[in-house]
């Protein structure tokens, strides 16, 4: 096998397209170990292809994966929201299977989230209101024990995890699988900055899903609002508070 220069856009993993001695492109993503995405590679193989990159091969010894090429590669976010929007409606219910072990319970993540979101607001100097922490902390607990039908979900799908291909025109990329209810698999595509970032798009975003595809508008609002506040520590977490502050009373 014949690697190429690794993309530049890999952050928790080193991904390189490479070539197969049969000529066959392809790429081998070689992971930091991470438990978001220790079980990339049964959501994978249970998505066989269907709606998602398929995994080729896996060493779990040494956390690589072969998987398809996607061709021409372009991000989802290239498109005109609208457009992108039109895809997620396409993509998100083709990823809605049913799935038990090993896949994490979004039930447990939100209560590691609860668990953690008083230390990451001290840590952030308070920088938001004690108001909006007891909201996200109140709707979180709320809502874990509160779900409707357990699937396989995405927490990571956002326009820049999606891309063109041949097969189909558009496949998700680099799952972070838990097991939950649908709602929760908008949030990345509603607090995203790829198809615009404003509270008007935000809203946008959170009306135009949970309409086009049947999901209980409050809870997709109330899952997005607790979740990017207790991922206010990543990038840019100035971004995530204003979009938890702009979801609160939407």
């Amino acid at each position: 096998m014949e690697l190429d220069a690794p993309y530049e856009q890999s952050y928790v993993s080193i991904v390189f397209p490479a070539t197969c001695t049969d000529g066959s492109r392809v790429v081998l993503k070689i992971q930091f170990p991470h438990d978001e995405s220790d079980h990339e590679h049964e959501a994978l193989r249970i998505w066989n292809g269907r709606g998602s990159v398929r995994l080729l091969d896996h060493d779990a010894e040494h956390h690589v994966l072969l998987l398809e090429r996607c061709e021409p590669g372009a991000p989802l976010s290239t498109l005109k929201a609208p457009e992108a929007l039109e895809q997620f409606v396409r993509l998100l219910p083709q990823l809605w299977v049913p799935a038990g072990t090993p896949f994490r319970l979004l039930a447990d993540a939100a209560a590691t989230w609860i668990a953690h979101l008083p230390d990451i607001w001290k840590r952030a100097g308070r920088d938001f209101e004690r108001r909006l922490l007891d909201l996200a902390i109140e709707s979180l607990e709320r809502l874990r024990v509160t779900q409707g039908e357990q699937v396989l979900i995405d927490q990571d799908l956002h326009a820049d995890n999606v891309l063109s291909a041949r097969r189909e025109p558009w496949l998700a990329i680099d799952p972070k699988p838990l097991v939950g209810e649908r709602e929760f698999s908008l949030a990345p595509i509603i607090r995203g900055a790829e198809l615009g970032f404003s509270r008007e798009r935000v809203i946008q975003r959170l009306d135009f899903l949970t309409d086009r595809l049947g999901l209980d508008r409050e809870r997709a609002r109330l899952w997005t609002m607790g979740q990017t506040l207790a991922w206010c520590e990543g990038e840019q977490p100035g971004r995530h508070i204003d979009v938890a502050r702009w979801l609160a009373d939407a």
